[in-house]
């Protein structure tokens, strides 16, 4: 099977979807990866720059490789909230 490249750090191969730095493979195809991946949260006021708008408890997630440590995807959420889904079917 070709790989197949998803985003800027993910692709996929042999029916899992890997790290683009490392290879390491993270999860299934047809499942989501997030869960398998390193997770680090920080709240968005708590950033440089940020404004006196934000609500206070909005978070970025930051999910990275659990192998070699590379950013693969961000995402802004509240607390609590579940992962964005990003589920690849090739």
């Amino acid at each position: 099977m070709t790989r197949i490249r998803i985003s800027e750090t993910l692709f996929v191969e042999h029916g899992h979807i890997a790290c683009n730095t490392c290879a390491v493979p993270l999860a299934p195809a047809a499942t989501s990866w997030k869960p398998k991946a390193r997770l680090s949260t920080v709240t968005l006021t708590s950033l440089p720059g940020a404004g006196s708008a934000i609500e206070s408890q909005v978070v970025l997630r930051k999910f990275a490789c659990p192998h070699c440590g590379s950013l693969l995807d961000t995402e802004t959420a509240m607390p609590g909230d579940p992962f964005l889904d990003d589920i690849v079917r090739v």
